[in-house]
């Protein structure tokens, strides 16, 4: 049996926005059923580890759905039809912590919500960080918060945003040594 499932018989956008768009569609599952299902089609974003020196740079910054400032690994939506996941993380990077990077490792990626969402994140590792000048995006208002690596433990416990759970929880993975099967 595959995993990909056949399109929708059935499809009506009801909402366009910004950053996303939701639609109603109508699947057929192998055993004729028909299911209704609502989906938030999103182009689809990155997360960048930035690793510098001994430390990990996150950001904190406003997310007005929850109503706080959220402590989070930097990321982006890919912003233009078509581009790949590697230059969206540079340019994220670049805008939301001020540094470039020579070394650049793609971790895979993650749906956000699949039930619900195509949203799909791609996790990078960027090393060797480097200063860089690049003028704030007009409506971000973020801070730099940089975190020892010997204290991811303690982060991750403080993080309550699913991606940079997931981002640190990959880094911690890459740090500790694999102690026999699992």
């Amino acid at each position: 049996m595959s995993d990909t499932l056949d399109p929708p018989v059935a499809s009506e956008r009801i909402f366009d926005g910004e950053v996303l768009s939701v639609r109603v569609s109508h699947y057929r599952r192998p055993s004729g059923i028909v299911v209704r299902r609502e989906v938030t089609d999103h182009p689809g974003a990155v997360m960048i580890i930035p690793v510098e020196g001994t430390r990990v740079l996150l950001v904190r910054q406003p997310r007005e759905a929850v109503e706080r400032r959220m402590l989070e690994l930097p990321a982006g939506k890919l912003d233009v039809p078509g581009e790949p996941p590697l230059a969206c993380a540079k340019r994220e990077l670049a805008e939301e912590v001020g540094r470039g990077a020579n070394q650049w490792e793609d971790l895979g990626g993650f749906y956000v919500a699949p039930a619900i969402s195509t949203e799909f994140i791609h996790c990078f590792l960027a090393e060797d960080l480097y200063p860089v000048e690049t003028p704030p995006v007009e409506d971000e208002e973020i801070e730099v918060v940089p975190v020892e690596l010997h204290d991811l433990d303690r982060t991750i416990a403080a993080v309550s945003d699913a991606k940079t759970l997931i981002g640190l929880m990959r880094l911690a993975s890459r740090r500790r040594p694999v102690s026999g099967p699992v």
